[in-house]
């Protein structure tokens, strides 16, 4: 069974704006029924939606939580993550030549970055088990005073030296850290940053501007220290930004729980000023887009999704959006870029 999504709309028949421009998926999840509870996504539900008429080309797996080990060590377990993934890659790397179609192109996986220097006998095996696609980590450091479901992060831990030590063990050893971390805490991550100039750090989410819970209805508020932060972590040229991860505008709107998913419309109008307030701060060559499927599945649909980063991005030049669209994320995860 595939993942349930929300009624289809016309949405989801937009016609597809520039066919031909290439585009990197820089960020999607795989996980079948038994681990999320939302229901399976595989390799042939991420073949659907790449190709639903975008031409997506290559994609990027980010950590979900998905089949971990359940024996041996804690601190290894995520390894069997990297070995799910990779053995889908590799068969989507051969329906790719046989059928056509996008490949996964590079895993990020999951490792404990607060066991410092300790995290390379993680990161060695997790290099093993992704048979050539390993990239990066992604440490989740997302923490509010006010839970909101999450309880795996805890206050001040970009600044604890054992965590930077394990930052910096994983940029010596050739991979990127994936940070995820909620707006507030972007000033907290710029000096991460600073601290670990040698690691590509990719930021997630926008930076995760808050608009449920206790930050419902305080859209003005939650956008002046965003801004203010996103301003900071720019001044970092070690960092790029993912662009994408659209479930619940500032408003505070729940599109997941609306019965019908957004038009590119919605989107551009939704998320329009923050898009453009990174890509003045960041540039192009330092963005990139994700589609973050299918957790956004229920709220936009992948034609729609795509549809609204060319809108928004109809203003760039054909190399800001051989960038935005592909290269930036090609770069930040060691893939094939585009020729200029």
């Amino acid at each position: 069974m595939s993942t349930d999504s929300a009624d289809t709309t016309e949405a989801e028949t937009e016609a597809i704006l520039e066919p031909e421009l290439p585009i990197l998926d820089a960020h999607h999840h795989l996980w079948n029924r038994s681990s999320h509870g939302a229901g399976q996504y595989l390799l042939d539900d991420l073949r659907a939606d790449t190709a639903s008429g975008h031409n997506v080309v290559r994609t990027v797996f980010v950590e979900c939580h998905a089949e971990y080990r359940r024996e041996g060590p804690a601190h290894m377990r995520p390894v069997g993550e990297v070995e799910f993934v990779a053995a889908i890659a590799e068969a989507s790397s051969a329906r790719a030549v046989a059928e056509g179609g996008a490949e996964i192109g590079a895993i990020v996986g999951n490792a404990d970055l607060a066991l410092g220097d300790a995290v390379a006998e993680v990161l060695e095996a997790e290099a093993e088990a992704g048979q050539g696609r390993f990239r990066g980590v992604r440490h989740n450091t997302a923490f509010d005073p006010n839970p909101m479901g999450n309880n795996s992060a805890r206050a001040g831990m970009m600044g604890e030296d054992t965590f930077r030590a394990g930052v910096r063990r994983l940029g010596a050893m050739g991979f990127s850290y994936d940070a995820m971390c909620f707006h507030h805490q972007l000033s907290e991550l710029a000096d991460l940053a600073r601290a670990c100039p040698e690691v590509t750090i990719v930021a997630n989410h926008f930076g995760i501007p808050i608009a449920g819970g206790p930050y419902r209805g305080k859209a003005d508020e939650v956008r002046a220290v965003w801004q203010a932060g996103i301003t900071d972590l720019a001044s970092a040229p070690n960092v790029v930004m993912k662009l994408g991860a659209l479930i619940r505008p500032l408003t505070g709107d729940r599109w997941d729980k609306r019965g019908r998913t957004a038009s590119s419309a919605e989107v551009v109008e939704a998320w329009g000023s923050e898009v453009r307030f990174c890509l003045d701060a960041f540039g192009p060559s330092r963005c990139l887009f994700e589609s973050n499927f299918p957790v956004d599945k229920p709220c936009v649909g992948y034609v729609a999704l795509w549809n609204a980063f060319k809108l928004l991005a109809a203003g760039c030049s054909a190399d800001e959006k051989r960038d935005l669209f592909h290269d930036t994320a090609a770069r930040a995860y060691q893939l094939p870029t585009l020729a200029g």
